[in-house]
């Protein structure tokens, strides 16, 4: 196959993906800010949480280490 029909090929193919995401992203339904407050503050106590619970496992985990060696 020539170099010239498989470029204009891409090109074609590129730009129908381009048309494609716009259409698609014209159906999303965008969060408020009000639910984006909401769910930011969320992910930030979970992420407090986790990490104080990794925090308390690694502790223990340590005294645990240092008694048996």
């Amino acid at each position: 196959m020539p170099l010239k029909i498989i470029d204009c090929n891409m090109k074609e193919k590129i730009k129908s993906f381009f048309e494609d995401v716009v259409k698609e992203m014209k159906k999303v339904t965008w969060p408020t800010k009000a639910e984006l407050f909401e769910s930011t503050k969320i992910v930030i106590v979970v992420c407090i949480i986790l990490a104080g619970f990794a925090y308390i496992i690694d502790m223990f985990i340590s005294q645990v280490m240092k008694g048996i060696f």
